[in-house]
Order: C-alpha cells, then sequence, then structure tokens
C-alpha cells in the first residue's frame, strides 16, 4: 500500500453510471482538470481527507464500456488501469462504478476490471433510484459471487459515500481471488462474460420490469419522430431566449462596475500613458468583456442541465435520421452541441465515434457551431443595432436574433457535412447503437461545480492570452502617436490604423472598416478579444463603458457593415487553440488547412452577400 498522502483511487465505469457525480461528491471544489501527456482526453484528479486525516487523491477515469478499446477514451482508461500509460502509475485501489438500475449492461465491465489483478472496490450507484423501482439487490450474494467488496453508494446525497470513503481509505484492502485469470489485455472469453453476468444477475438481482414507466412515459413524447423534434426546437429557442432575458441585466451590471473602476483609476493616476493603459487598454478592453460571462454561464447551465438530466443522449438518438442525410450519426450530436460551449472539447469528444470518415467530419464543421467566445461579439453588435422590443409580446428581438444565428451556424454545419458525403467513396449509412440513461433531475452541487469550471476557465483566459492581447492592441492603437499639426484622429497615425487601412482593400467589399479589420487580427487568437480590441480602438472608457462602445459602433457602422460582421462571426476561421486540437486530434496539417480554408471561403462568400444584399434593401 502507499504512504499515508499518496493513497490514489480510480474512478471508472460505463458512460453515465454516475461516475463523474460521485467524483463531485468525493473531491468537492478540491479538483484540477488537464488533458494526459501527448493527447487531449481530460485528466480530472482531485483529492479529498479520509476520517483518519490522511490525503487520498482521486482519478476520474473517461467513462468505458470494455477494455477491448475501440476509441481513445477507452485505450487511456485501459492503459492507466493496467500501469501502461507512460508517467501515470497504476492506481492502488480501483472503484469501479455501476448503475444498479442497469447492472445487466454494467456488470459486463466490473468482470473485466476484476481481472486487473489490483483491489477493485464496487460502488453500486443510484441505490435511492433502483429501490424506488423495485429492484432488489441481494449485496451480500453479489459481493460472495464477484469477490469484491460490495458498497451502495447515492452520489446525489451529501454523505452518499461515507461508507466507500470508510473502505478505500482502510489500510488494508482485500486483494482479488486467486481463482482469477491474470491481468492481460484481452477481455478475455467475451461469451464467457455474458454468461457469468446472467449467472449473477439471476442470483442476485431480481427487477419487476426492464425499464422504468416514467422513463417510457416521457419518452414516448421526447422520442416521437415529430413532437420530440418539436419539443427539442422549443427548448434551444428558450436556452438563447434565456441568455439575452437573464444575462443582459448582469452584463450591465459588471460594465457599470468595470466603468467605475476606470473612472477611479483615471482619477488617480497622471495623465499620460500609463493612464490611456489602465483607463482605456485594461478596464476598457477586459472589462467589456468580462462583462459578458453571466451571458456565457447562462448558456453552460443550460447545457449542463440538459446533460445532467439524461436529455441529450436522447437528442442525439432523435436526431440521427436527420443527422445521417448529412454523413453523419446522432453519436455526433454531443460533441456538436459541446462545440456551443468551445470547439475544443467538442472536437475532442469526437472521440467516442467509432468510424473514421464520421469523426473526420464531425471535427472539420465543429467549429461552425456557435462557440461562447462569439457570444460577446453576438452581444455587442445585438445590442448596438437591434431594437430590445417584443414580438407578440413574448419574445425578445434580440434574443431571436441571437438564436438566428445560432441556427445560421447550424445549418452551415449541415450543408458542409453534406458537401464532404458528396467525395467519399463510401456511401454507406451506421447504424446508431447508444444507451439511453434514465432521466434525473441535476443536482446542485454537480451543476454548481461545472459552473465554477466554466467561469475559472473563462477568468484564467482573461487574464492570460486576453489580457496580453488588450495590452498589444493598446500599444499598437497608442504609438507612435500623431505627429505635430495632425489634423485627423490620433488612432490613424498608429500602428494599428496603419494595418487596419491595408488590411481593409481586401475586405472592403463586406463593409468592414479599418477598424473592424483590426479587431479581426486578435480575434484569431481568442474571438472575445473582438471586443475589447474595438473598446481599446475607440478609446471607450470611464461610466460610458458599456452603453459608449455601442454608441460608437451605431455611430462609425453602417446596419449592412454590422450584419456583415455577424455573418462572419457566424464562419470565421476558428481560433489558433482550435486548430492546434484538430493537428493533434488527426495528426495531420492538411486537415487544418482544408479547416482554415473553407472556412474563410465561406465566411467571406456569406459576408459579401450578406452585405450586397442588406445595402439594396435597407
Amino acid at each position: 500500500m502507499s504512504a499515508l498522502l499518496n493513497r490514489r483511487i480510480a474512478l471508472v465505469g460505463n458512460p453515465n453510471c454516475g461516475k463523474t457525480a460521485l467524483f463531485n461528491l468525493l473531491t468537492g471544489g478540491r479538483q484540477k482538470v488537464a488533458n494526459y501527456a501527448g493527447v487531449t482526453v481530460e485528466r480530472k484528479e482531485g483529492r479529498f481527507v479520509a476520517p483518519d486525516g490522511r490525503v487520498v487523491q482521486v482519478l476520474d477515469l473517461p467513462g468505458a464500456y470494455s477494455f477491448d478499446a475501440t476509441s481513445p477514451d477507452e485505450q487511456i482508461t485501459r492503459d492507466v488501469c493496467y500501469g501502461d500509460y507512460p508517467g501515470e502509475a497504476a492506481p492502488d485501489v480501483v472503484v469501479c462504478v455501476a448503475d444498479a438500475t442497469n447492472l445487466r449492461l454494467n456488470l459486463r465491465f466490473v468482470l473485466e476490471v476484476r481481472q486487473l489483478g489490483l483491489p477493485v472496490v464496487l460502488a453500486l450507484n443510484m441505490m435511492d433510484t433502483a429501490r424506488k423501482r423495485g429492484i432488489r439487490i441481494d449485496v451480500d450474494e453479489l459481493q460472495r459471487r464477484l469477490g469484491m467488496p460490495v458498497i451502495e453508494t447515492v452520489a446525489v446525497r451529501r454523505d452518499g459515500a461515507r461508507e466507500l470513503i470508510a473502505r478505500i481509505s482502510a489500510d488494508v484492502m482485500p486483494a482479488p481471488p486467486q481463482s482469477m485469470p491474470p491481468a492481460s489485455h484481452q477481455a478475455g472469453d467475451h461469451e464467457a462474460l455474458h454468461r457469468e453476468v446472467r449467472e449473477i444477475l439471476s442470483a442476485a438481482v431480481v427487477m419487476p420490469r426492464e425499464t422504468d414507466l416514467r422513463d417510457d412515459a416521457l419518452d414516448r413524447w421526447v422520442l416521437h419522430p415529430v413532437w420530440g423534434l418539436l419539443i427539442l426546437a422549443v427548448v434551444m429557442f428558450l436556452v438563447f431566449q434565456a441568455v439575452y432575458s437573464v444575462g443582459k441585466p448582469l452584463t450591465d451590471m459588471i460594465g457599470d462596475a468595470f466603468g467605475w473602476l476606470g473612472e477611479q483609476a483615471a482619477s488617480i493616476l497622471p495623465a499620460g500613458h500609463l493612464q490611456s493603459l489602465v483607463s482605456d487598454g485594461i478596464f476598457g478592453g477586459l472589462g467589456t468583456v468580462m462583462g459578458f460571462l453571466p451571458e456565457i454561464l447562462v448558456l453552460f447551465f443550460f447545457i449542463l442541465v440538459l446533460e445532467e438530466s439524461g436529455y441529450l443522449p436522447r437528442a442525439a438518438f432523435l436526431l440521427d435520421r436527420l443527422m445521417l442525410s448529412v454523413g453523419l450519426t446522432g453519436r455526433s450530436f454531443i460533441p456538436l452541441l459541446s462545440s456551443f460551449a468551445c470547439a475544443i472539447p467538442g472536437i475532442m469528444g469526437t472521440r467516442s465515434i467509432q468510424d473514421p470518415r464520421d469523426r473526420l467530419t464531425t471535427i472539420l464543421i465543429a467549429p461552425l457551431m456557435t462557440c461562447s467566445a462569439r457570444l460577446p461579439v453576438y452581444a455587442l453588435l445585438i445590442g448596438a443595432f437591434i431594437p430590445a422590443r417584443r414580438i407578440a409580446g413574448v419574445m425578445n428581438l434580440q434574443g431571436l436574433v441571437l438564436f438566428a444565428l445560432y441556427v445560421l451556424g447550424i445549418v452551415g454545419a449541415m450543408a458542409v457535412g453534406w458537401v464532404i458525403k458528396r467525395f467519399r467513396h463510401d456511401q454507406s449509412e451506421h447504424a446508431l447503437l447508444m444507451e439511453l440513461p434514465s432521466y434525473r433531475l441535476p443536482t446542485v452541487r454537480d451543476v454548481a461545480i461545472g459552473l465554477w469550471e466554466r467561469a475559472s476557465i473563462f477568468v484564467k483566459r482573461l487574464t492570460g492570452v486576453i489580457l496580453a492581447l488588450t495590452i498589444l492592441m493598446w500599444f499598437l492603437s497608442a504609438f507612435p502617436g500623431p505627429p505635430a499639426g495632425a489634423t485627423r484622429p490620433a488612432i490613424e497615425y498608429s500602428f494599428a490604423g496603419y494595418l487596419g487601412h491595408w488590411l481593409q482593400y481586401p475586405f472592403a467589399p463586406l463593409g468592414f472598416t479599418w477598424e473592424i479589420c483590426i479587431s479581426l487580427i486578435p480575434a484569431f487568437a481568442a474571438r472575445e478579444t473582438a471586443v475589447a480590441a474595438l473598446a481599446t480602438v475607440y478609446s471607450v472608457g470611464g461610466s460610458d463603458l458599456g452603453d459608449g462602445l455601442g454608441a460608437a459602433l451605431t455611430h462609425n457602422f453602417s446596419l449592412p457593415s454590422a450584419l456583415s460582421l455577424l455573418v462572419w462571426f457566424v464562419f470565421a476561421p476558428q481560433c489558433m487553440s482550435t486548430l492546434a486540437v484538430i493537428r493533434r486530434e488527426t495528426h495531420s496539417w492538411r486537415n487544418v488547412t482544408i479547416s482554415f480554408g473553407y472556412m474563410f471561403g465561406v465566411a467571406y462568400l456569406a459576408s459579401l452577400i450578406t452585405y450586397q444584399v442588406a445595402r439594396w434593401l435597407l
């Protein structure tokens, strides 16, 4: 056994077994998220203090159905458990989490984990739900047949893992039975495993019926080919309405707060470059981006709730037929939905797609989903150019426009997928096989932890790359300064002014001013910085920070130019981080070039058409 401060346990289990909820219950906020060395598979590690005072490290491994790995996620889980992953020691104890309401599916993987040759504890999760459904599990018999401790857990309750903590923090853990076959990288005889699962279920588990009555009742509506699609459309529409209705007031409050801070800084510092940097560069640029955090968190909140409730896999199943028409399956839906938050985890989520052609297509179209980094740009332009009025007394016009932009991205992605399908040699269709988890109420703790993680990532970007780019934009906008006797605005004599005027030549047919052209450069590193760049260019600061930037845009932009810029950001080439992930996931610079090239071409053409048509109509 390891030393007191180095006991290390790994949580493994099928997807949707409640493993991450149990991880959150054990570790709370004491978590760190990174990637495994050399790959983009997420690595979550946390710790908790056992009753005896020792610290236990917990590793949350990616969900897996088998050690016969068919995806990078499962391969990482297998290699870490077997101690074969470079730089990652094998765990001292493996906690195999199983959904007590679906042991028929979960037990097969439990039997594979038993072959590791490591101390293993089976955590029967969701036991409260199992009892409500009338499922009776003979824990003693299950423990005897498996040859490992079996602990009941309820990850949604504060004390739902007390017995598990006591077991895994004990000084002595039972070794696997000697009769077990030695650990290997093969799952063994699959038929024998299935036979043993049936025998265990027959001896230790009594189920009144295969599925839950409430799940079946809800699925009759949610999975209906007509009503299900209508429900999905209404859900997504309400989400984007809420982004504006709920997030906008909080955004205004943060904008006012940063405006006040900028005023205070300007009153304390002497006039000059330092005052301009702090007031216009930092508070004017960073404060504008920070103000959109509430709207981003509202979007994340609904995505987390939909994920925790068990609705997302059903949406994937429901959209399978539509996805097939563009050469994909419903399995691509969840990675694409994740891309609404950020294309990077969406692209990483394609590892669950087994077919290489489907996976590559999903990777190439994922950046067309409107990520949260675009939201500040959308919110700024919509707030400046779209009147805040009600349609039919219910719908918010600004929220309706935001929803339309998201739909435009989705339609564009489906069109690109359809084009890619036409160039494939293999035109066959692959059936979607996936597990539909039970419906459940999201827990406040898990949603709160998820929001905290997203907010932390945003703030780190804000104080890292976005801060650096904001200061760079301030420098480019402030120097070298106007010569004696200059008659034009000072910024036109800066590096930013010269560069913007040069870039305006190729972008003039799109209606882009030189100020817009300047904002596109840092946006390639992080799209949120387009807003900070515009704030810096227009030297918006003080108490007018929130409304002042919008007023500056309406004064300097025409409505056709604003619409053209909105469409540009729907299709524009993704940020450098996304391109780097595409390179790491596909191991191909060719795919990076294709992704960047086609998105630039589509964005340019779509913005050109939008500007020319809008100029003619408006």
